[in-house]
């Protein structure tokens, strides 16, 4: 059974993974190691080690903290994303400049404000 902060690393690598929507092919590339290696550090089945967890935030582009923030409160950051598409939209959103931010964001208000409509 994996160590919870094993769990909590591996997501965090993910997590870190799609906001720079980088694939696990692209990431073990990158680091050295195959695709099927960035899996399991990424489910917590393999421990990353330290000097593998240093390549892997200098390809994402994280300090090395990033992976270990919220161990006090498991899983805290990334409930807010709970799938791919919301952090997809979040690395776009902080692609933007921000006169398309106001203009996505008043599409995504059009969208739910349907005043009564289905």
């Amino acid at each position: 059974m994996p160590h919870p902060i094993d769990t909590h690393v591996g997501k965090r690598i993910r997590h870190a993974r799609w906001m720079r929507g980088t694939t696990q092919q692209d990431l073990g590339d990158a680091v050295g190691c195959k695709f099927q290696q960035i899996q399991k550090y990424e489910t917590g089945a393999n421990r990353v080690s330290a000097s593998r967890l240093w390549d892997i935030a200098n390809v994402l582009g994280m300090p090395i903290t990033f992976f270990f923030e919220g161990t006090d409160q498991p899983d805290s950051m990334l409930s807010a994303f709970p799938d791919r598409g919301s952090a997809e939209l979040l690395r776009i959103w902080r692609s933007l400049p921000e006169r398309q931010k106001q203009a996505l964001l008043s599409l995504a208000k059009s969208m739910t404000d349907t005043d009564g409509q289905p």
